[in-house]
């Protein structure tokens, strides 16, 4: 199959298929979707997209804060940030702009409705009169400015839905304005920027993990075969791999995110590790007097279909997370698992190829590193046959010693969870959590029960009014906008804006301002009523505490709930984005278990395959669930949560681990076919396959570890997980595993 002239031929093909790549280059296209991270088969998520059909996006807004100090209430620096918001507001994809600085409230009078700015700094006076108003006000003092009075939330409401690009240009064009506006004190936050700044950073950590990526295959290569030759043909072969994979995503429409910036690494170390396998047998054939040609021939046919089984089997480990219900992960998994079998295609087709043309023809490869290397795995073996029981015994406690630290591990997980604490886009969400209530949308939707027409009556706004002051407390909430909000409103224009007045009024009171209310629907900032009255919501801000937090605050809503609302008048469901990716987290244990459940179904089927027997399926599955476990402890013991992003791990990391074992019980199965005996056909796999498996392994764990340099939460933690999932695994696989086999003796029939 690997003859000179079909290998020549199938490098044709391949090189032909790269310059067709060239020649139709597909659009580079880098993306964020904040909402790729929701759980697609979850009720919560279709009542969401209903919800936001009625009212609104949740989060399509940006906070930006004004500041001075030692205080904003001067004149000159009013002016100043008035005319910037009348800038902002004339931007084509905004939709309002919310401040102090042009709100005015109504008077309800004898005469009429009359209105009276909030802000009024026409005079020294009324700025004066203004600032005593506001900073004594509940409405106003840490929602719409901060408590020291140095800075101004000014509410850019930005588009419906914008798209990814829009919002970018959106967010410059604001950020000129600033630029533009001579005010020094400026934060800001939002969703139109934290996607643009997402976006930037991936950017520079494709680019940067793409040329370390490079730099460690060309460190490895030169460490393990010190040959020009060694070098340059992996590296070519494994560029092919890389750009067919890459290629594949632009060309079916899917942008490069954030999941993609370990794309290039992991098919580098997979890509390198095969290669490993099939360099290593052609330079022992060498060393045996084959020709190059024979040795490059029977090099290829022998390791074919093993290395195929391990390309396999991570393919599929990666494929697995398809199952789950997030669609950034499904399309990480899916598009990472085709990697890795392009990368097959690629080292098949491109790998024979150039040895032919650039290895020389009668290379003597030095045997003494080989000889040293046989002695100590053959010493290793002895040690193993001579301590089986306390292997066992050692392996056992360990893996209980890891489960129990496991057990300790909490479920949380945040909304920027993927950048570190200290960036500085991170510093930007944490300022408006502590100054003006939170950063994160918290939304809470409301229906009038079967005893009650409409959210406007006045029993309803009582349950209502019960209902948000617990939601202030509990959640430690930024100022709610809710139906009972206008209600509020209307009973402070009554009483000549007096503060004290913005509360629920009287059964009087009330009636008194019912025919108000229409036109102060129509005027309030936030659509928080459908148009029979029957739905609501509450909208909100709050601090982002965590899925963990967040659902320990839940749940006392919900018992707040049962005990306190009437259900009959008034029914309540929280709802929004936030929510989602909160229930993203909590939902890990399910994801984790589905993608575990597929990839053990696919070892167990391959083994089966092999070997036809179930014993085997069974004891090569054990070695492979060690490292998981181990994981699982060391998770613990370094206080690393349980999230959507790290729970994956353990399915890519089985994939990836499980390879050496079906090296080893595809060498077993040749030993055997030999007709060797049980015992001495595991002592010559041991012999032959040890030193691959732990090549392969130092270059796989060095190629996950450089993930460790990113900023990234999701890329960093893969690194640090995975490696050390392959380290536990070459310790099960060359200690553990020869021990349950010998354990079977003359089972193998």
């Amino acid at each position: 199959m690997f003859k000179k002239n079909r290998s020549i031929f199938l490098l044709a093909i391949a090189m032909t298929f790269t310059l067709a790549i060239f020649l139709f280059q597909p659009k580079v296209i880098f993306d964020y979707d904040f909402e790729s991270f929701f759980p697609q088969d979850d009720n919560e998520l279709f009542f969401y997209q209903e919800f936001r059909e009625n009212f609104e996006n949740d989060n399509d807004y940006l906070l930006i804060a004004l500041g001075r100090s030692p205080s904003v209430f001067d004149s000159g620096f009013l002016n100043k940030s008035v005319t910037l918001i009348q800038e902002i507001e004339k931007l084509s994809d905004v939709d309002q702009v919310i401040s102090l600085l042009d709100l005015e409230e109504p008077i309800i009078s004898p005469f009429g409705i009359s209105t009276f700015k909030v802000l009024n700094w026409d005079t020294k006076e009324s700025l004066k009169k203004s600032q005593k108003q506001i900073l004594n006000s509940e409405q106003w003092n840490g929602n719409l400015i901060n408590q020291d009075s140095k800075h101004l939330l000014v509410i850019v409401k930005n588009r419906q839905q914008i798209k990814k690009e829009e919002g970018d240009l959106l967010y410059q064009k604001i950020q000129s304005l600033i630029a533009d506006s001579d005010i020094e004190m400026i934060h800001s936050a939002g969703k139109i920027k934290a996607q643009g700044e997402f976006v930037s950073l991936l950017q520079q950590e494709f680019s940067f993990f793409l040329g370390l990526s490079f730099l460690l295959i060309v460190a490895v290569l030169f460490l393990i075969f010190r040959t020009w030759w060694g070098i340059l043909i992996p590296v070519i072969v494994l560029a092919f791999g890389i750009l067919w994979t890459l290629s594949l995503s632009l060309y079916t429409g899917k942008a490069l995110d954030i999941m993609s910036v370990m794309q290039p690494t992991i098919l580098s170390v997979i890509g390198l590790a095969a290669l490993v396998h099939f360099f290593n047998y052609f330079i022992n054939l060498s060393r045996k007097g084959f020709s190059k040609h024979q040795a490059i021939e029977q090099a290829f046919s022998e390791l074919v279909f093993p290395v195929f089984l391990t390309c396999l089997t991570t393919a599929l480990g990666f494929i697995s997370l398809y199952f789950t219900s997030i669609p950034s992960i499904k399309y990480f998994g899916l598009y990472i698992g085709l990697g890795v079998m392009l990368m097959f295609v690629s080292v098949i087709t491109v790998g024979p190829g150039l040895l032919y043309l650039f290895s020389p023809q009668n290379q003597a490869f030095p045997s003494s590193n080989e000889n040293r290397w046989r002695i100590g795995m053959r010493t290793v073996f002895i040690w193993i046959f001579g301590n089986q029981r306390t292997i066992l015994f050692s392996f056992m406690m360990v893996s209980l010693l890891f489960i129990f630290a496991g057990s300790k591990i909490q479920i949380n997980g945040y909304i920027l969870d993927n950048l570190p604490r200290d960036h500085e886009l991170m510093e930007e969400f944490r300022f408006f959590d502590e100054e003006f209530g939170g950063s994160k949308p918290l939304e809470f939707y409301l229906e009038a029960g079967e005893k009650a027409g409409s959210l406007l009556e006045l029993e309803v706004l009582q349950e209502l009014n019960k209902l948000e002051i617990f939601v202030k407390e509990n959640y430690q909430s930024a100022a709610l906008l809710s139906p009972l909000t206008i209600v509020k409103k209307l009973n402070q224009a009554q009483n000549s804006g007096n503060q004290k007045a913005f509360t629920i009024p009287s059964q009087g009171q009330f009636l008194r301002l019912k025919e108000y209310i229409p036109n102060a629907i129509e005027a309030f900032p936030s659509k928080v009523l459908s148009d029979d009255f029957r739905q609501g919501r509450i909208s909100t801000r709050t601090e982002d505490f965590g899925s963990k937090k967040s659902s320990e605050m839940n749940e006392k809503f919900f018992e707040f709930l049962d005990r306190e609302i009437n259900q009959e008048i008034l029914k309540v469901k929280i709802t929004g984005t936030s929510h989602l990716i909160d229930i993203s987290h909590e939902s890990v244990t399910w994801q984790m278990a589905k993608g575990l459940g597929v990839a053990f179904m696919i070892v167990a089927v391959i083994m089966g395959f092999l070997f036809k027997s179930w014993k085997i399926s069974t004891i090569v599955l054990v070695p492979n669930i060690i490292p998981l476990l181990w994981m699982l402890g060391m998770m613990g013991i370094l206080g690393i949560e349980m999230k959507l992003t790290t729970a994956i791990l353990f399915t890519v990391a089985f994939g990836i681990a499980v390879d050496d074992s079906i090296h080893f019980m595809s060498k077993l199965k040749i030993e055997l076919e030999k007709g060797s005996t049980w015992i001495y056909a595991i002592k010559r796999t041991f012999l032959e396959t040890g030193k691959a498996i732990i090549l392969t392994s130092l270059i796989l764990v060095s190629g996950f570890s450089i993930l460790m340099f990113s900023q990234f939460g999701v890329t960093y933690y893969s690194g640090l997980l995975i490696s050390m999932a392959l380290v536990f695994a070459v310790l099960a696989d060359l200690i553990l595993l020869p021990v349950l086999l010998i354990q079977m003796k003359e089972s193998k029939k």
